[in-house]
């Protein structure tokens, strides 16, 4: 008799993880690199159903990572120990995003803040806004999510930024949020809390540096723009 074969996903999971080893992300579909990830979050099932349920559901890598734990539940086979696995692979992402930020000239490096706010905030449904506090030499002293607001609007006082700023010894600020609608464009409220913040410092000698919105579908600057 011959020797009892193993479920078949075992050789495709043992496959996945040889061609990631070999030439990493790029040699596999969105899918794929979704399973891929699932098996460590339940290691005794195909799991290809579901990264493609993910996917199909959230619409993207970007809005599977952004998902709150709860919803990525609703898909059928996704427990709490794969949701809490998916969310801490978008935090880790983000955390050390947030580490190369430091010790850079933020103003001069604007894509390494952008980068951090996409995976960050990019694809979230709700809307946050950040503040990043620098020193005389642009670089990175504190980020702080100030607020967390509905589908689409975050209430933030010009005040907060200010008291942040001097809590911390900040010479410089570069404000920081995301459009759940995925367009980048600034809203009239945009524009007037931009102008709100940047003469809540003037008088504390503190310098509003940017204000940077991102959405899937890109970003908008304001100091690229001119407007600041």
């Amino acid at each position: 008799m011959g020797r009892k074969k193993g479920p078949h996903w075992h050789g495709h999971r043992a496959r996945l993880r040889e061609r990631f080893r070999r030439a990493g992300e790029v040699a596999l579909a969105d899918y794929e690199l979704l399973e891929l990830l699932l098996t460590y979050a339940i290691p005794r099932r195909d799991v290809k159903l579901q990264a493609k349920a993910l996917l199909e559901r959230f619409g993207s890598l970007a809005g599977v990572l952004a998902a709150p734990e709860d919803e990525l539940q609703q898909v059928e086979g996704i427990g709490p120990s794969a949701s809490l696995l998916i969310r801490l692979v978008k935090e880790l992402g983000a955390a050390s995003l947030a580490g190369e930020l430091k010790g850079r000239d933020l103003v001069n490096s604007p894509e390494r803040v952008v980068a951090f706010a996409r995976m960050k905030f990019g694809a979230e449904r709700e809307e946050h806004f950040a503040v990043l506090y620098l020193n005389a030499k642009n670089e990175l002293i504190d980020v702080e999510v100030m607020q967390r607001g509905t589908v689409d609007r975050a209430v933030v006082y010009p005040r907060q930024v200010a008291e942040g700023a001097l809590r911390r010894g900040a010479s410089g600020v570069i404000l920081l949020h995301n459009h759940p609608s995925g367009h980048p464009d600034p809203s009239p409220e945009d524009r007037v809390l931009t102008g709100q913040v940047a003469m809540a410092l003037r008088p504390l000698e503190i310098r509003l540096l940017d204000h940077l919105i991102v959405a899937q579908g890109g970003h908008f600057s304001f100091r690229e723009k001119g407007l600041l």
